[in-house]
């Protein structure tokens, strides 16, 4: 950004460095932005940014199993709720009666950051799902929910699986289907009670 790009004003007056940082603290509300769904589950809890993290990490990760483009995929999902900062989060059962303006709310985020364009682009490739990175970042949001509800179920939740067998029929790629079926089949504890590193396992139990 150049110095005289930097000046350049919204209609509120601020310059587009201002508009920069504000944007910034608006993505901070993320950290104090619940998912909701969990007060329907019982247990559990997380954070939007919390979820964006996990999704775009698991999008790069399902790019990479199909050959996709990984940065874009990993910028789909990253900023794929950016909007709950003004929306807040809206599980299934709230989006039964009350609507919401996902796009509205972030261009009025987006207006004078000069990123309008390339983010926007974003929000509605994620929207159409015409792309395959598209849908595999679709697949990584419903993903890193799945990741989470087996946790809840690993640690005595009995309507975790309830809600992952309602996550998995959601999946649309083959690739989402496979790594679900992994996650679904894995205890969450054994990357690192089972893992190679468990050595410090078994050297506390007199093996090693």
């Amino acid at each position: 950004m150049t110095e005289a790009s930097s000046r350049i004003v919204d209609m509120s007056g601020r310059d587009r460095r201002t508009r920069l940082a504000d944007f910034l603290f608006e993505v901070s509300m993320l950290r104090r932005t619940p998912r909701t769904g969990y007060q329907f589950l019982g247990s559990g809890a997380e954070n939007v940014a919390e979820h964006s993290f996990g999704a775009a990490v698991i999008g790069y990760v399902l790019a990479a199993m199909a050959g996709a483009d990984r940065p874009r995929t990993a910028l789909l999902c990253l900023f794929h709720d950016i909007h709950e900062a003004r929306t807040g989060d809206f599980n299934y059962v709230n989006k039964l009666y009350d609507t919401h303006d996902a796009r509205r709310a972030l261009e009025d985020g987006l207006r004078g950051t000069g990123l309008r364009a390339d983010v926007m682009a974003l929000h509605d490739e994620l929207e159409e799902a015409a792309s395959l990175e598209a849908r595999l970042a679709q697949d990584a949001d419903q993903l890193d929910l799945m990741v989470n509800l087996k946790e809840l179920k690993d640690l005595g939740n009995p309507y975790a699986g309830k809600w992952l067998d309602c996550a998995l029929e959601r999946l649309r790629t083959e690739e989402g289907r496979e790594l679900a079926r992994a996650v679904m089949s894995t205890d969450h504890t054994d990357w690192w009670f089972l893992g190679p590193e468990a050595c410090w396992w078994e050297r506390k139990n007199g093996k090693g």
